[in-house]
Parts: C-alpha cells; structure tokens; sequence
C-alpha cells in the first residue's frame, strides 16, 4: 500500500491528495502558492476547507466574511501557522500580499459553519514527550472552532528526535478511549538534504510501510501506528491534519509500549 505522496513547490493550485487517489476515507489535500498580488477564487461543494497559512500573508474573503490580513510567519519554523475556516459550499478568494503558500485542507461536510480566523495568539502551543522525543506541538485548528470532521495541528522534531511516540494509533470508534480518525502528515525540513522516516503499521500487519520523507513529501494514515523521527542535525516541520466525527486526541498507545506513558 503506497501512502507518500509529494508536492513540488510551485506558483498555482496544486491537487496532491484527493478521494481517488488515497485509502482515506475524510481527507484531501491541496496547495496553493500565489505571488505578491496574485488572486484565487474557489468554492468547494459539500465540503468544508482549512487554510493553513504555511509562510506568507493573504486576504481571504467571501460574501458576508473578509479577513484582510492572515499569515504572521516568514517559514514554517517561525512560531503556529495561521489558518482560516471555510463553511460547507462556501465561496472565497485568496489574495497574496507578498509570496504565500497555503495548504488547503478539505473534508466531507454535512453542516454548514460560518467561516472563521484563528490568530497566532489564539493558537494553543505545548511541550509534548520526553528525551529523545521531546517536541513542541501547535493546536491550530482545534475541537473549539465550529466544524464538521477537521482537526489540524503541527509539531516541529529536532536532532534525531521522535513524534508520535509512543507510537499511538486512532482507528477504532471507542470513545472516550479512542476516535477514528484519517490523518496526513506534511512534512519540511530545515535543510535542502534534511530528512527523516515515517512508519505507518496495524497490529495485525496488513500495513506495514516506512517512508524516507524530505521538504514536499506527504504521508496518510488510514489505520495504524505511525511514529516519526528525523536525522541528527536536522530540523523537521509537520503539519498534522486529522478528521473524524470526533475532533481531538482520541488515541490508544501500542500496547507493548505503555509502561513509557504510566
């Protein structure tokens, strides 16, 4: 089962993960980079959509909504992206003010929310793991913003450090335990050459995969465990986009891992 996925960098709207191409049930994913003055008009049906301001500024407007100014950081190592919530069948546009590249994030949706902002200062950021996998991690797009399925985050790993670990799934509806929910990792790297791996694995071993991952490439996360770790000497950006009816950290550890956790 092939899970990585890569988006080059380029001007314009970019498809990288859709509901034909991917095992996923909820989750696409998108790119859009425009120049300084550049506009992008789109609207998506039966869908709700997070902008995910990755490095840049931008206007996003639409009828009854506009947000003149969203995007604080110059790359995605500079503090929590910014993002912008687009309701189900909803019409918007983007304009640059200076070069922005934005990762559009879609899932199916039944209800209609208004479109919202989610400021750098209303971001929530924490300290997560111990050790050799210690790592900061930002709540962008969380459970308190009105939505269908989407939940969205980052982390940033440094010098041979671990994400996602222990490694914990989140595949199964038992709740409050545990929520199914798609994910796609996004990943980019201080350094050209910079790279890490991504594993992606079910208990029962009918997936089964780990990835070399560099700036560009995406992994998704239909089931399974899935940690992550980087090189020595480098440093990871990931953007962690989740959906599923129940928005949050609703995940089980792997078993033979928990005494990490007590």
């Amino acid at each position: 089962m092939e899970l990585k996925k890569t988006y080059v960098e380029e001007y314009g709207y970019k498809k990288v993960i859709t509901d034909r191409n991917s095992p996923l049930c909820y989750l696409e994913l998108d790119f859009l980079k425009l120049a300084d003055g550049e506009s992008m008009s789109l609207k998506e049906i039966g869908k709700e959509t997070a902008l995910i301001i990755l490095y840049g500024k931008c206007r996003v407007s639409g009828e009854n909504f506009d947000f003149p100014e969203v995007g604080k950081r110059a790359d995605v190592f500079a503090g929590p992206a910014e993002a912008v919530y687009i309701g189900k069948d909803t019409a918007y546009t983007v304009t640059a003010k200076g070069d922005v590249k934005i990762a559009v994030c879609k899932a199916p949706a039944e209800k209609y929310f208004a479109p919202a902002y989610v400021k750098t200062e209303d971001i929530k950021t924490k300290d997560l793991g111990k050790g050799a996998y210690a790592r900061k991690a930002a709540f962008n797009f969380p459970e308190t913003v009105p939505a269908n399925l989407l939940y969205i985050g980052e982390f940033w790993v440094s010098d041979g450090n671990w994400a996602s670990f222990p490694p914990h799934k989140h595949d199964v509806d038992n709740m409050p335990t545990e929520g199914a929910l798609d994910e796609i990792y996004y990943f980019e790297f201080d350094r050209p050459e910079g790279f890490g791996f991504q594993a992606v694995y079910t208990e029962n071993g009918d997936i089964d995969e780990v990835y070399k991952v560099k700036t560009g490439d995406t992994v998704e996360v239909p089931r399974g465990y899935h940690p992550f770790t980087v090189a020595p000497n480098y440093k990871n950006y990931c953007l962690w986009i989740m959906a599923g009816k129940n928005r949050g950290i609703f995940s089980t550890t792997e078993k033979e891992h928990k005494w990490m956790v007590k």
